[in-house]
């Protein structure tokens, strides 16, 4: 949240869809976060053609790198027992 998301923005995040505290940029970049996390679900031709829209090439590979490695660490934790270290908590 120090980096400018305020923690009703990030209590809003499961209704990032239709939360007007999410920009047009950022609900695709969800959505497209989304398509990579959940299984079954697929970044399809129009998802990406709504990325390029907002967000230059550079810019996503970045994102899809961000999020692949968001990814790698659940995973990665869970399969460990790693559990959270209360660096960012929300009451």
């Amino acid at each position: 949240m120090l980096a400018g998301a305020t923690e009703d923005k990030v209590r809003a995040v499961e209704a990032y869809a239709t939360s007007p505290l999410y920009s047009p940029a950022e609900r695709v970049a969800l959505e497209y976060a989304e398509a990579m996390t959940i299984t079954g679900r697929r970044v399809d031709d129009a998802l990406f053609k709504r990325l390029r829209e907002h967000f230059s090439e550079p810019e996503i590979v970045e994102l899809t790198a961000a999020i692949a490695l968001e990814n790698f660490r659940s995973k990665f934790n869970v399969a460990l027992g790693v559990e959270a270290q209360g660096f960012c908590s929300i009451r």
